[in-house]
């Protein structure tokens, strides 16, 4: 970890929520892969008002993103982000240095949470299975029609996005978005033997040359792992009138 962070965390939190419950660190700093632009992420526990907010500011050299919530807004997150299967609530907290722990609940919550982030995800339904395997073939079907190199980028960004996606969720895996989505799959890869992480990557890259088979092949090879590319008789149900 990067002792000076916590160090700068912890006096933020004595400074300025002394009433507070309890506090974490966590993010990249208390992963110890904090970059020379990491934040730090902060998530700091109250008994009421004025929390829930959040809030961006520096604290000395270091940027900071502050999370300030209650356990009623803490449980409300971590409901809606189990449902997304992005739990960045319950990364932030089981993935963390306590600054403070006033009345237990710092060690008590971040235990927890590390239990329900072991669990994983609940397991895609038919439904969006077959949904992710509709849309990745259509996008698939896009950059293979494109002939504008800038458009068959953006697509192919958006591939390995959802391709990513489809093997983590269909792993019964937590996904994200952007860098936390790569450090996911690849976590994903070193626990299985497989290399989708590098793969994907170096399959945007190509593209970004334009060569788009190595794309090509890698999001078949995905797809075909749930049952194949998916348009004859896929079909969708509309909001309830």
């Amino acid at each position: 970890m990067t002792i000076d962070g916590i160090d700068v965390a912890r006096q933020l939190i004595q400074r300025d929520f002394p009433q507070a419950r309890a506090a974490w660190l966590g993010g990249s700093v208390a992963l110890g892969i904090a970059t020379a632009t990491s934040d730090l992420d902060i998530t700091v526990l109250l008994t009421g008002s004025p929390a829930p907010y959040r809030s961006s500011r520096h604290y000395g050299s270091w940027p900071v993103e502050l999370f300030v919530q209650t356990e009623a807004s803490l449980e409300h997150f971590r409901v809606k982000e189990h449902a997304a299967r992005r739990p960045g609530t319950l990364r932030l907290i089981a993935h963390s240095h306590v600054l403070h722990d006033a009345d237990g609940s710092g060690t008590r919550l971040r235990e927890s949470y590390a239990k329900r982030l072991a669990l994983g995800p609940d397991p895609l339904t038919d439904q969006e299975l077959r949904s992710a395997r509709y849309r990745i073939t259509d996008l698939l079907d896009d950059l293979i029609g494109s002939k504008d190199p800038a458009e068959r980028l953006m697509i192919a960004t958006t591939l390995w996005q959802a391709t990513a996606d489809l093997v983590l969720t269909g792993n019964r895996r937590w996904t994200g978005s952007g860098k936390w989505l790569h450090r996911e799959l690849d976590t994903f890869d070193r626990s299985t033997g497989t290399a989708y992480a590098q793969v994907l990557a170096s399959a945007v890259q190509s593209v970004a040359s334009d060569v788009i088979e190595p794309m090509v092949d890698a999001v078949t090879e995905a797809l075909d792992g749930f049952g194949g590319r998916l348009f004859d008789g896929y079909s969708a149900r509309g909001p309830a009138s």
